[in-house]
């Protein structure tokens, strides 16, 4: 977020929780995109805090994590002291979570892929109405095919992701019989090592899909240590990735920090990728 909605979303998280009963006295960035994360002090809170656009996006990924929770699953949790739901206000959708302090190293791959294990087996005991992850693809593809929506990606590349992605979604999306739900983006990123464990976060990207395709995402040495994983799915998927990350790097109204650089890197790790399957 620029600077005037940052503060507006900060100031928004600020009286949200206020309003719910919670003392702030101080309120820091975590993560700052498309939506932010704030810490509010001293209730020590998690506040998400996105565009009231996001807001089915918001409530979708509070559903999962309550679930989840439910389940004994590995997650990141809502705060217990407010109902779990989110709050709009101020053009904002706001939800409220647990604040986890970081601790310890990286995680290790095989110890990834344990917490992975467990988080697809709670998964398997919830029900929620989620995508599949070709419909991402499906995204990521339309953005690619649009000129307006990408009008600086060259005539050469714009044929390479669009042939990329459509040969890899047909190919890791033939065999439904392995589908599942899945995170959707289990990267280091959005596991945090706590006191209480490795747990993921960042839950609104769930969708179905083989394991395969959440395994991607993860350390390279990690499918060797999950039961079954099927090492030329992993690498089919790693390459849709990718190729996904490419796409959505040519938009043009991508905020990523440093995009000149992602754009080509991105390509580069497409390429490099597929020369592995």
């Amino acid at each position: 977020m620029e600077p005037t909605e940052l503060h507006r979303a900060a100031e928004t998280a600020r009286t949200t929780a206020e309003e719910l009963g919670l003392r702030v006295d101080e309120v820091l960035v975590v993560h700052n995109s498309d939506r932010v994360a704030l810490r509010l002090l001293p209730c020590d809170v998690l506040a998400r805090v996105a565009p009231s656009g996001q807001l089915a996006e918001a409530a979708f990924e509070v559903e999962v994590a309550r679930r989840l929770a439910d389940a004994e699953a590995p997650v990141g949790e809502l705060d217990p002291r407010v109902a779990p739901r989110v709050q709009v206000r101020d053009a904002f959708a706001v939800s409220l979570w647990t604040y986890y302090e970081p601790v310890g190293p990286d995680i290790a791959p095989a110890d990834y892929a344990d917490v992975l294990v467990r988080h697809h087996a709670a998964l398997r005991r919830i029900d929620v109405d989620a995508p599949h992850f070709t419909d991402r693809v499906a995204v990521a593809l339309a953005g690619v095919e649009d000129r307006e929506r990408s009008p600086e990606l060259s005539d050469p590349d714009r044929a390479f992701l669009h042939d990329t992605l459509t040969g890899l979604r047909a190919e890791t999306g033939a065999d439904s019989t392995r589908d599942q739900l899945l995170h959707g983006e289990p990267h280091p990123g959005n596991l945090l090592t706590t006191h209480k464990g490795p747990l993921f976060v960042d839950l609104a990207t769930c969708c179905r899909g083989p394991v395969e395709f959440d395994l991607a995402h993860g350390p390279e040495d990690a499918p060797e240590h999950y039961p079954g994983a099927d090492p030329a799915l992993v690498h089919r998927c790693r390459a849709l990735n990718w190729a996904m990350f490419s796409a959505w790097r040519w938009r043009r109204d991508d905020q990523m920090p440093d995009r000149d650089h992602w754009r080509a890197e991105g390509l580069d790790r497409v390429r490099a990728a597929l020369d592995r399957i």
